[in-house]
């Protein structure tokens, strides 16, 4: 995600998303991961906040950062969220799930396409360690995909990093103002952005790896993050479903929150050391990233496409898998969420037998 020099570099916010990531996984014993801070922005949530910025303040998307942590908080204490994503059938869901981690096994195949050599080699360690029950045992196979791909990347000159510094971040404090037109603009399609796509994804991600994750006190302690962090400039926080489905993707499902564990001491790690960290990253090819992005992926995907059209609701999960994968944005709202909404009232028109019949 491009910067254009709206947030400084040098910022800590993610800081207090590895704080958050070891309290609230130690708590439940949960994978949670709640994305959050300029380095750990959700897509959506950028893609909201880019052009607000071209007619609103910093200030005033600041204070509808707030506005909007504050209404995630009421919803998350009232019980609602829960209710509302139980009432939607899980094939349909995970339709939205496959459109919106799609993205994500097309990017491996045209990274292949692009940089043969370091993807390629990837993924033949990905399948040649997966295909190992010895191997498996001793390395992960995305660790070993991981491996290799430094390995080869070192190999072929392509690691473009400039002589730095290590430089610390520091913390920047930003005031916030409030006005009608940020807030109209901004909190409901934010605060349905975290509760129904973001959330959505990584609640369902987590259910699919056998665990149950607490829905409402989730969605509050988004909406408790989003107001505290929104200080330091910090887009809302979310459930994030990619992360959550790779650290909960191997290993006894008992133990996974330990990898949460770990990911929010790395989360901490890189908020003290962002500017040295980001800098790394933008020197890595592309296909690197792509590559490693997309293997992590793929068991998400199979068992997204596997729930989806197993039995019913099919036609339903089709038309929100097809709406995702289409990302057109209606009222300044993501198409993952108006996925789940053609697609359950497709279901509700065309597949009325599929609902268990009231009493």
């Amino acid at each position: 995600m491009e910067n254009r020099g709206l947030f400084p570099v040098s910022d800590f916010a993610s800081e207090l998303g590895g704080l958050a990531d070891v309290a609230g996984r130690r708590e439940f014993e949960q994978p949670r991961l709640l994305g959050l801070g300029q380095r750990f922005w959700t897509i959506p949530g950028a893609v909201l906040v880019g052009p607000a910025l071209g007619h609103l303040s910093y200030a005033e998307v600041i204070g509808a950062f707030i506005a909007t942590g504050v209404l995630m908080l009421a919803l998350g204490l009232s019980g609602w969220v829960r209710r509302a994503m139980e009432a939607v059938p899980m094939p349909i869901v995970m339709g939205m799930v496959a459109g919106v981690f799609l993205r994500f096994g097309l990017d491996l195949v045209f990274a292949i396409r692009d940089d043969f050599w370091i993807a390629a080699s990837m993924a033949a360690a990905f399948v040649a360690i997966g295909a190992s029950r010895r191997l498996t045992r001793l390395v992960p196979p995305l660790i070993g995909a991981l491996a290799v791909g430094v390995i080869v990347v070192a190999v072929v000159g392509r690691f473009e990093a400039a002589p730095q510094a290590v430089a610390l971040a520091h913390p920047n404090f930003y005031a916030p103002a409030f006005s009608w037109r940020a807030m109209v603009e901004l909190v409901v399609p934010l605060a349905i952005t975290v509760l129904v796509v973001q959330n959505g994804q990584g609640i369902t991600v987590l259910r699919s790896a056998g665990h149950a994750p607490p829905v409402d006190a989730v969605a509050a302690a988004c909406g408790a993050g989003s107001i505290v962090t929104a200080f330091v400039g910090t887009v809302s926080t979310c459930l994030t479903g990619p992360v959550n489905a790779i650290i909960s993707s191997s290993g006894e499902r008992r133990r996974h929150y330990t990898a949460g564990i770990f990911v929010g001491l790395l989360a901490l790690a890189f908020g003290l050391f962002a500017p040295f960290f980001t800098r790394l990253m933008l020197a890595t090819p592309k296909a690197f990233i792509a590559a490693l992005a997309g293997l992590a992926m793929l068991r998400v995907l199979q068992t997204a496409f596997a729930v989806s059209f197993r039995d019913r609701f099919a036609l339903g999960a089709l038309v929100t898998f097809l709406v995702t994968v289409a990302d057109v944005p209606i009222l300044n709202i993501g198409a993952p969420f108006w996925g789940l909404v053609f697609g359950y009232g497709a279901s509700r028109l065309l597949e009325r037998s599929d609902f268990p019949a009231r009493g």
